[in-house]
């Protein structure tokens, strides 16, 4: 098996962080200005059942789809950048996407595709050409099995702790 050169996998990993990082990045900020805003994503959050109010929700997910966007894209904290995306799409996968999987459907295809990507690059690390490598951040923040257990470990735990304590699904109506 050929092995990548290490221009080749900078390259892959920059390739990757362009793509998660600006998509996750408008995600949030479509959540915050665009559309009905805050105020309209906090009654969407209100209306899936998430508590104590959904203007906190909308804040947080916004602030966080923003924030682990520009993380990602400039490759700065990157497991951790990875956790909270996992974390996001762990609490939108199973808030509102778990019934199908086209997201045609309304299904969680990509909300796995996009958790995946960010688990993937969270255990491979951001490659050279990133602020981590730049700033020395890569002996601390090590792209390898420790890597992938920030991203999945902090962001499935985050996820599943935000829905334990926040998610009141409402009850079915009755026709």
């Amino acid at each position: 098996m050929k092995t990548l050169t290490p221009v080749q996998f900078d390259t892959i990993m920059l390739l990757a962080r362009l793509v998660v990082g600006p998509t996750i990045f408008w995600h949030g900020y479509n959540k915050m200005f665009r559309g009905g805003k805050i105020p309209g994503t906090a009654g969407w959050f209100d209306s899936m059942g998430m508590k104590p109010n959904g203007k906190i929700h909308a804040y947080v997910a916004a602030l966080t789809e923003m924030g682990t966007g520009v993380l990602m894209l400039l490759g700065l904290l990157t497991p951790l950048a990875a956790a909270g995306i996992v974390g996001l799409m762990v609490v939108a996968g199973w808030t509102t996407h778990r019934t199908a999987f086209l997201i045609t459907k309304g299904g969680f295809e990509y909300v796995l595709v996009l958790g995946t990507l960010a688990a993937m690059i969270g255990a491979l690390g951001p490659g050279r050409w990133s602020l981590d490598h730049a700033f020395h951040l890569c002996k601390y923040l090590q792209p390898d099995w420790r890597g992938l257990a920030i991203s999945l470990g902090l962001g499935l735990g985050a996820g599943i702790l935000t829905l334990a304590l926040c998610y009141r699904p409402p009850a079915p109506t009755q026709d």
